[in-house]
């Protein structure tokens, strides 16, 4: 029996919501093991003069415990 447990992880990115999950996931993963998926929960922006400044994704990381 395998037991999981679920992180909620925010990060950010300038060039894309995929590049800010791939942030959050790679620097989730330096410190917790075993990540067996993610779950978008939640996109957003900031925006500055006009323009998309930041892209921001609110992400659940389920990872099984050892």
């Amino acid at each position: 029996m395998s037991i999981l447990k679920v992180i909620e992880v925010l990060s950010g990115s300038t060039t894309s919501w995929e590049d800010a999950t791939q942030k959050a996931v790679t620097k989730a993963s330096q410190s917790v093991k075993n990540i067996r998926s993610v779950y978008v929960q939640d996109q957003s922006a900031t925006v500055k003069d006009g323009k998309v400044a930041e892209f921001r994704v609110n992400l659940k990381i389920t990872f099984e415990l050892e």
